[in-house]
């Protein structure tokens, strides 16, 4: 799940809602085509907890939580949801839920606890995770594994600065990646590499707020380090999707590719000439800067490269003809959406460290308009109508089909399980969110694949600690306890509907 706590801005506060999302816009509960599959999602550090239990390394979010002055809300998750213990008991909810597939992460340093290409293998961490596997397939859940869900082993980024260093990286990821293949390959259908490398670049090399929490005030180069983070990303995940294609394709038959977040940008005056190219601009850093090298197999959009200038590595010609080679081998886009804001261009110099475009965020337009109602977290609005156009956008640009691989949202008040149960805020976002779906399916021509829903369970949200919850099952971190809300129950019997009435 992406965290923009950093990225508020003033105007971001709750003033009116707007028509533009249509405050009372029913839930319509449009058709899905009938092999349209719906799933839940989970990241490894988030859910698993068990952090030094039968052999697993440090990660560099195990480091991160544990910081004095902590920069995460003075929690951790050593404990967590506790999943590596309650793992046969998660499937089972899962499957009471009927849901069609888990997509989970692997914790890499709990199966090579230094993560180095030399270091030794965790069998302990692998049994876990075949087990996992097993148990999903018994049910016939299938399984959708991400290989780095944002947990570096410490030890590789204690060696060399992990991403920092593209070679080094490369070449511990493609080992730790080869491990994956050769162990759960034969039972694992479709792989993911990264989640949300615009994130690891930007708000973890950056704004400093994710870990390993490199920022301008602990005097890193945050000029240059974001881009050289986002450069060793796409480089790894190109090695690694031809080294899925030639040695293990043929006889395993998966899929392979990459999972990208990001907003829909409105223009802050749908009037103005530069707003509406601001909205564009901002599209295209977010999702461009690593949709167009790996989907499009060319180089980064133009107008990063006029922008950025020599704080944009360069493709050598051998990066060059690996991402063309590998470009068609990407099997599906990846997307995780939350909300949709406006975008504004800013009429001062940028800062010298700017990874904008110059572009303000915001919630409200100059109209004094919201883009959506508020859920918990400030910047999370409801905004179907930009998740339409997200799909639409992505579809024109990269023509690869999507699946959605996170959404959902947080609802106030929901420490209390009583309260917490009764998600309706919940239900109602993602019913308007699967019927932007249906209308980019059936009335735009997009093809979307699947669904999986952010999260299952209420988690460890990164460096908001346990306060937003985004699970549709509820988790009493005292006693581990899970409980179903009501949004569970809404999506096993809205995808029964929605798909019958498809097919």
């Amino acid at each position: 799940m992406s965290q923009e706590a950093s990225m508020f801005s003033a105007s971001d506060v709750i003033v009116s809602y707007s028509p533009l999302t249509g405050h009372d816009l029913p839930v319509q509960e449009l058709p899905l085509p009938a092999d349209f599959a719906w799933g839940t999602a989970t990241a490894a550090y988030q859910i698993e907890g068990a952090a030094s239990q039968d052999g697993k390394g440090k990660s560099i979010w195990d480091t991160y939580s544990h910081l004095e002055p902590s920069r995460t809300n003075g929690e951790n998750a050593d404990i967590s949801c506790d999943h590596y213990n309650h793992m046969p008991e998660d499937v089972e909810l899962m499957a009471s839920l009927g849901v069609d597939v888990y997509r989970f992460s692997i914790s890499w340093s709990r199966i090579i606890p230094l993560g180095g290409r030399n270091d030794p293998i965790n069998e302990k961490g692998i049994a876990f995770y075949n087990d996992l596997i097993d148990r999903l397939l018994a049910r016939s859940i299938e399984p959708v594994v991400t290989l780095y869900h944002w947990d570096a082993p410490q030890a590789i980024y204690d060696r060399y600065g992990a991403f920092l260093d593209t070679a080094e990286f490369r070449a511990d990821f493609e080992r730790y990646a080869r491990l994956c293949f050769s162990r759960f390959g034969d039972r694992v259908k479709k792989w993911v590499t990264f989640n949300e490398p615009y994130i690891i670049s930007i708000f973890a090399h950056l704004n400093g707020t994710l870990a390993p929490g490199h920022c301008r005030e602990a005097g890193t180069d945050t000029k240059t380090e974001p881009w050289r983070v986002g450069h060793t990303i796409i480089l790894s995940h190109a090695a690694v999707v031809q080294m899925y294609v030639d040695e293990f394709q043929p006889s395993q038959t998966g899929e392979i590719s990459i999972v990208l977040n990001g907003h829909f940008y409105e223009p802050y005056d749908a009037a103005s000439a530069v707003d509406v190219d601001a909205a564009e601009r901002r599209m295209v850093f977010y999702i461009g800067w690593f949709a167009d090298p790996v989907f499009l197999g060319t180089d980064y959009p133009a107008e990063m490269r006029a922008y950025l200038g020599a704080r944009l590595p360069e493709f050598m010609p051998d990066e060059r003809a690996l991402l063309r080679r590998t470009a068609p081998f990407n099997a599906f886009y990846g997307m995780n959406h939350y909300s949709t804001k406006y975008a504004r261009a800013l009429a001062d110099p940028p800062a010298e460290d700017d990874w904008t475009g110059n572009v303000e965020e915001t919630s409200v337009n100059s109209e004094g308009k919201e883009i959506g109602p508020a859920s918990a977290m400030g910047w999370l609005r409801v905004a179907p109508s930009g998740f339409r156009k997200l799909l639409n956008w992505v579809w024109n640009r990269y023509h690869v089909p999507v699946i959605i691989t996170e959404n959902g949202c947080p609802c106030v008040g929901e420490d209390d399980v009583a309260t917490a149960v009764d998600d309706k805020f919940r239900q109602r976002y993602l019913g308007l969110y699967l019927d932007a779906i249906s209308r980019a399916i059936y009335e735009d021509g997009v093809v979307v694949r699947g669904y999986y829903v952010w999260s299952l369970m209420d988690n460890y949200e990164w460096s908001a600690g346990y306060g937003p919850r985004y699970g549709i099952v509820h988790v009493d971190f005292k006693t581990l306890k899970r409980t179903p809300k009501n949004s569970a129950y809404y999506l096993r019997d809205t995808f029964k509907s929605r798909r019958r009435a498809a097919s």
